[in-house]
């Protein structure tokens, strides 16, 4: 039996959906590398909504999904921009989630690690407050008892006259930071607003400044998320970075061959590509524990084309491909997102992505994911 895809050029292709999905079976932790996915959250379908509301979530779906990744030994990362924060999921929805998933992390022993941003600000801010913004997340996180992620920040991006002022906000926020945080460098490519972040649009002068920035703090940065998708300058920095701080790849185009690593180090994980590849990417880690590097690159390596795929340009809409994944495999009941995002992505992209993952094997339930994309390709006019 085959299904109708639009081929997006006007024509219909014929492909054959798969059997059988991938056998994976969950699992402890790793040993090897720390590994977050950074998740999505589940819209309400039934809330009379629109795209300026506050987000309507379903919190019994949502946390359900993170304790599918939990029990597949994977981390949460949680109200990150994979969860739509700036895109659908305002800062009442966003503390609100991280007071569930920290909760729920702690109930089951799961790793947690939150976002912590400034986006209760909806206008111009000063600097004085940026940080009052980051000061005021960074507490509601800490008191969850999640880690922190201190994520860029739009405002300090438009409010900063140079890299002296980053130097500031974050060197006063890593001081009063109770625990290690893990930093993250978000790329214009997944936010355009983010664009210049550490004070310049060069991005070996931006490097410098985010390095000074965790030479002058050592001890309150566990680790860095870098999210610039650019292999080399990633290990670059990697290798720049002092003794005993992590490098948690945020690289959705490169991923195998960072977390693999060479012989001058390696770069744990965090991605939210590994929300929907969470099960194949925890048999491929578990590969890599027991030193295997070539059979996780051959369980890894195949997922990248439907990564690429799910992060084209505007990659900032990739959230939609994961979302779309996630129902197909049957974690959620519906099709529906925060602030109307399942409308970001055309007919052809999802009709890719369903043969990339399908391919894959990552559907536990393949004839539900078939019947599920033969509904929607009803919707648009596609008959079988």
């Amino acid at each position: 039996m085959t299904i109708r895809l639009p081929a997006g050029d006007g024509g219909f292709r014929a492909y054959e959906p798969r059997k059988e999905p991938l056998a994976a079976t969950p699992g402890i932790p790793f040993t090897s590398r720390t590994v977050f996915s950074a998740a999505h959250v589940v819209a309400d379908p039934f809330a009379d909504s629109t795209p300026d509301s506050p987000a309507a979530v379903d919190w019994d779906a949502t946390l359900a999904f993170r304790r599918h990744l939990w029990s597949h030994g994977l981390g949460v990362a949680e109200a990150m921009d994979t969860a739509q924060r700036g895109m659908g999921l305002e800062w009442a929805g966003a503390a609100e989630l991280i007071r569930r998933s920290a909760a729920e992390a702690k109930s089951v022993g799961g790793l947690i690690a939150c976002g912590v941003g400034t986006d209760q600000l909806t206008g111009p801010a000063t600097l004085d407050e940026v940080r009052a913004a980051y000061e005021e997340q960074l507490a509601l996180v800490e008191e969850s008892g999640a880690q922190a992620i201190l994520m860029a920040s739009r405002a300090l991006a438009a409010a900063a006259k140079g890299p002296e002022d980053y130097l500031e906000v974050y060197g006063h926020l890593l001081r009063q930071s109770a625990e290690p945080v893990v930093l993250h460098w978000l790329g214009p490519m997944f936010d355009p607003a983010l664009e210049g972040y550490w004070g310049s649009s060069d991005l070996d002068t931006a490097t410098d400044t985010f390095l000074e920035v965790i030479a002058a703090h050592p001890d309150k940065v566990d680790g860095i998320k870098v999210s610039l998708l650019e292999a080399q300058r990633e290990i670059d920095i990697r290798r720049r970075l002092p003794q005993g701080v992590r490098c948690y790849t945020g690289d959705d185009f490169n991923y195998p061959e960072l977390i693999a690593g060479d012989e001058q180090g390696f770069s744990h994980a965090l991605l939210g590509i590994f929300d929907p590849l969470g099960p194949l990417a925890a048999e491929a880690v578990r590969v890599l524990d027991t030193g295997d590097a070539k059979g996780f690159r051959e369980l890894l390596d195949p997922t990248v084309e439907l990564s690429r795929h799910l992060f084209q340009a505007p990659t900032r809409f990739y959230k939609t491909g994961v979302v779309f994944l996630a129902w197909l495999a049957g974690h959620q009941s519906h099709f529906t997102m925060v602030g109307g995002l399942q409308s970001a992505r055309s007919l052809p992209h999802f009709a890719r992505a369903y043969e990339l993952a399908d391919g894959l094997g990552l559907f536990p339930d393949p004839k539900l994911a078939e019947e599920r994309m033969k509904n929607l390709l009803s919707l648009y006019g596609v008959n079988q």
